[in-house]
């Protein structure tokens, strides 16, 4: 299954980061990446299936500034100085926006968060470039997200392969059973189910709970988007899902801290 653009949102996204890759591979080829993350003895990868499959709720906190569907989300956006605030609030692992158009995002953010954390980092962007993940590891991701919905088999398989060739076990992300179906065949053993769809931006948790019987028990699932209440975690905890990625509800916080303590240990805010 080739990506087919059809003038969607994830299209239109997928598209301008594509010729930001091409821009960038022309200035740092992957040869030199290569050598640079090989010479610079980058700091070890820390186990973000282990963070995600530990006991009790395990959330994945997103910092990121902005989204094409809901605009600018934090105007005193620090991600270090957040990142910070939920590792101490009991964030399992933190996921890191780095598209910069739509997102208002940087690779720089991720460096910024490496430097002040210990907990397991997910870089959450459009990938589909093998580039990109030695790029992603050069920078201190532990983990990465893959979305099967702008992936065909073969860089499924080959873009999962290279990440444990780098340390890295993928996040991969669904959003129907046919994509999931596929992430399966792939090797997968992180399925995130995205509650938002990308190409229209609409929500529904419905989404995470038609597909999670279909996760064999030996792959780690994850419940993304639409999480706002302790009672949206324990629902699709009870219906098996291990971990829970949140963001805006963070993100639009007035205590990203207190509200991020509200979802994992059940605290009043």
């Amino acid at each position: 299954m080739a990506f087919e653009a059809t003038g969607t949102i994830l299209d239109k996204i997928v598209t301008a980061r594509r010729a930001a890759v091409d821009r960038r591979k022309r200035v740092l080829p992957q040869v030199a990446l290569r050598m640079a993350i090989e010479r610079g003895k980058p700091q070890p990868v820390r186990d973000f299936r282990a963070a995600l499959a530990r006991e009790g709720v395990s959330v994945i906190a997103e910092v990121k500034k902005a989204s094409p569907s809901r605009g600018l989300l934090r105007p005193d956006y620090s991600p270090d100085s957040l990142a910070q605030q939920f590792e101490q609030s009991g964030a399992a692992a933190i996921s890191v926006l780095t598209e910069e158009e739509f997102f208002q995002g940087a690779l720089e953010h991720l460096k910024q968060v490496r430097a002040v954390t210990s907990v397991p980092l997910l870089r959450k962007d459009f990938l589909f470039d093998p580039w990109q993940l030695w790029e992603s590891r050069a920078a201190g991701a532990d983990s990465f997200l893959l979305i099967a919905a702008i992936l065909d088999d073969a860089q499924l398989a080959g873009l999962i392969a290279l990440g444990r060739t780098l340390g890295m076990e993928p996040l991969v992300e669904v959003h129907s059973r046919a994509e999931l179906d596929r992430v399966l065949a792939a090797g997968a053993t992180i399925a995130g189910v995205n509650n938002r769809d990308l190409r229209t931006f609409e929500v529904s948790l419905e989404t995470s709970l038609a597909l999670i019987e279909a996760i064999p028990d030996d792959v780690v699932a994850v419940a993304e988007s639409g999480l706002r209440t302790r009672a949206d975690i324990d629902r699709l905890a009870a219906a098996g899902f291990d971990a829970f990625l949140v963001g805006e509800h963070l993100m639009t916080a007035g205590d990203p801290g207190a509200a991020l303590r509200a979802l994992a240990r059940g605290e009043d805010t």
